[in-house]
């Protein structure tokens, strides 16, 4: 999903969404060289995504035993 960043608020990026819609997100959240008018991509890391979530179940399971 793409976002453009419309303007910067106080701690805020007010970021414009494929629908049209405005949203905002933390500063901290954004790239800090990234400025207003720019294309942010934002995509789910499936590989770190599976990687974590069987690295918390080994935990679990060693917890649980």
């Amino acid at each position: 999903m793409k976002y453009i960043i419309d303007r910067f608020e106080g701690n805020f990026a007010i970021v414009e969404l494929s629908d049209k819609t405005f949203v905002n997100i933390p500063k901290a959240a954004i790239p800090p060289e990234a400025k207003e008018g720019a294309v942010i991509d934002v995509s789910v890391d499936k590989g770190s995504t599976e990687a974590r979530t069987e690295k918390i179940n080994n935990l679990m399971g060693d917890l649980f035993k």
